[in-house]
């Protein structure tokens, strides 16, 4: 039997993989936030923010080609100097996503 690689994969939207991180943190007793609409949101908030226990965890989900933006870069250098554990998250993360998200 064959082993499908990740580059075989079809690629998944960032709206889906979105979800999928969601429903992991969700099943692993995160809290979780994410802007259902940002038109009245500060520029480039971050996609997910998790909550569980004394950890806070700010990510940016991005597709393998996605680029951050220059507000997106900004958050995520304001969060790097607190106590909240910030990454950027694409699918062929996906083993690094459980292991942050045990």
């Amino acid at each position: 039997m064959s082993r499908v690689t990740f580059a075989e994969l079809r690629p998944i939207t960032e709206k889906a993989f979105l979800g999928q991180v969601r429903e992991l943190a969700r099943l692993r007793g995160w809290m979780c936030y994410t802007t259902y609409n940002s038109m009245h949101s500060p520029k480039g908030f971050l996609d997910l923010f998790m909550v569980r226990d004394d950890r806070a965890i700010a990510a940016e989900l991005k597709s393998e080609r996605g680029k951050l933006t220059p507000g997106q870069k900004e958050w995520i250098a304001a969060l790097n100097k607190t106590c909240v554990e910030v990454y950027v998250f694409r699918p062929s993360d996906f083993e690094r996503i459980i292991e942050v998200l045990r």
